[in-house]
């Protein structure tokens, strides 16, 4: 079975993590998304600290490198944030389930 993996990803508006949301899972490059938020992001960025209302994708996947580049070439950031944790377990029937809807 291929890997699972749990990818995040923010943005700045529901509207827009709606729309990213919906084309991975319409493409086939994730199972499921979630959208939480809003979430308060601190970071820093071109030399100060900024703090942002953001929302934030849990992306359930086994096709880490192609969510990636989707997510790059239809994000509205220039750099936008995107993260894959590994699943080193959990419930084996669910994560068949994502690696049979994420397969392509």
């Amino acid at each position: 079975m291929p890997e699972p993996h749990v990818v995040l990803s923010t943005t700045d508006s529901d509207d827009e993590a709606q729309r990213l949301a919906r084309g991975l899972v319409e493409s086939r490059l994730a199972a499921c998304v979630q959208i939480v938020g809003p979430v308060r992001s601190v970071f820093r960025w071109e030399g100060g600290v900024q703090v942002e209302p953001e929302y934030q994708l849990v992306v359930k996947t086994t096709r880490v490198d192609e969510v990636t580049a989707w997510i790059v070439a239809n994000h509205s950031y220039d750099m936008p944030e995107v993260v894959a944790l590994p699943v080193v377990g959990g419930h084996e029937t669910y994560l068949t389930w994502v690696a049979d809807e994420s397969s392509g």
